[in-house]
């Protein structure tokens, strides 16, 4: 289960950008300030808000060890400030003057990226303060960043749709148009994933954009082999823009947040909705866990933010054990597309799946004529009182292909049935 703690709604403006540390979290705004609250009781801490920005604060981050928290501003600087006092360490200001719409700490707190909306990219020594390497993209706006677990690639996104691979000496490894819309926000996931055969290490990388979609990357990087980026799936929950996301502190779950005003919460290893939450009346623009505890923040231009808890056993039972390889669907063997099936609540499918030799490639090329014609299943969803009652009837053929029925267990339709809830809650309100 998930529960709405609590909502603070102490800013002027929409709310850019929320994030943790191990004991507070911070927001910022459009109206120009950054809030900091302690963890414990979600109290405004003496020295909040932080007050310097001349125009709307995008992004806040902490470092790692929470000691100093980095904001960005559409003024063209990038501030350091003391959390533990409120003070600021440094003001950086972006080479071009452009406004900066996102910054982000490397896992070792030695570096900071700043992007601006001109596509410059600012990579500073964030014990000195001062501008180490610069870069930019080819094109729009960067908008987005996340380093990689173990600091040695960063990743930027821009408003064009490309995603930009970088190392820690910010030499460009790889550019790919990710989103057709434009690039909102990227994240990866803090546990990196083992290649069980060669020992390699993969970190998952989420990416979200204006085509409404969110999209599962792998990336592995080897000074021997190079550099990989491969596509892995894409997540199509929201109706409308995704706006944000980000993975939970142990990469078992995935949140993203959209123009459409819900906040979707994803496992991240069988990629089914976990929860869809619609308290926020406008759009959601961040959404952050906490680094070590289940708590969930979602921001939103209703100038609230809401604080989420999750139960410790909210995750689903179903999953890939941490010890095993993370394969591509279209590596699945037969019997780990039975695993899927049964994580799915198809258990009843499993033989005939088995019986037609369904491997992981043949699941993916899987269209609705052959699971009609080859495997006997119709593809089609009705009311469970309607189904029951044919069923009752001792009818054991399908209402509307006549094909006879493999077996005559119900399974819910539980993405049907989200998708008519949101709906609902779109045209009622």
């Amino acid at each position: 289960m998930v529960k709405l703690i609590h909502t603070l709604a102490d800013h002027d403006d929409d709310v850019n950008c929320c994030a943790f540390s191990a004991s507070l979290l911070a927001t910022c705004s459009l109206d120009k300030t950054i809030r900091l609250y302690c963890l414990s009781d979600f109290t405004e801490l003496p020295h909040s808000p932080l007050k310097f920005h001349t125009y709307a604060v995008h992004c806040c981050c902490f470092s790692p060890s929470g000691h100093i928290l980095a904001s960005c501003s559409t003024d063209g600087t990038t501030v350091l400030w003391d959390t533990q006092n409120g003070q600021i360490l440094a003001v950086m200001e972006q080479p071009s003057g452009s406004p900066v719409r996102v910054c982000r700490f490397s896992p070792d707190s030695s570096c900071l990226v700043s992007g601006a909306a001109d596509g410059t990219v600012v990579l500073w020594n964030a014990q000195t303060y001062k501008l180490y390497r610069c870069g930019s993209v080819k094109d729009g706006s960067l908008v987005a960043c996340a380093f990689s677990p173990n600091g040695n690639l960063f990743v930027t996104g821009s408003s064009c749709g490309d995603l930009t691979v970088w190392d820690d000496k910010m030499r460009c490894l790889h550019d790919e148009k990710a989103h057709d819309l434009g690039i909102t926000c990227c994240d990866f996931s803090p546990q990196p994933v083992s290649d069980g055969e060669q020992g390699l290490q993969f970190f998952r990388l989420a990416s979200c954009g204006q085509d409404c979609h969110m999209k599962i990357w792998m990336i592995s990087f080897t000074h021997i082999l190079g550099f990989e980026l491969k596509y892995k799936s894409t997540l199509s929950g929201h109706c409308a823009p995704v706006l944000a996301c980000a993975f939970s502190h142990n990469g078992q779950m995935l949140v993203s947040g959209s123009v459409d005003k819900s906040v979707i919460v994803y496992d991240t290893n069988t990629e089914n909705i976990l929860y869809t939450l619609t308290q926020h009346t406008r759009y959601v623009t961040t959404c952050a866990f906490a680094p070590s505890i289940l708590l969930l923040a979602t921001g939103s231009m209703d100038k609230t933010v809401n604080i989420w808890q999750f139960d410790p056993g909210a995750l689903c039972q179903a999953r890939i054990p941490e010890d095993q390889p993370e394969q591509f669907v279209e590596d699945w063997s037969e019997d780990d597309v039975s695993d899927w099936l049964c994580a799915q609540g198809l258990k009843d499918l499993v033989d005939i799946f088995k019986m037609n030799n369904i491997d992981g490639r043949e699941l993916l090329n899987l269209t609705k004529e052959s699971l009609a014609d080859d495997l006997k299943i119709d593809g089609y969803s009705y009311e469970k009182e309607a189904m029951e009652n044919w069923i009752s009837k001792k009818k054991r053929t399908s209402p509307m292909t006549n094909l006879v029925l493999p077996s005559v267990v119900l399974t819910p339709n539980r993405t049907l049935k989200m998708a008519i809830e949101r709906w609902l809650e779109t045209h009622q309100k």
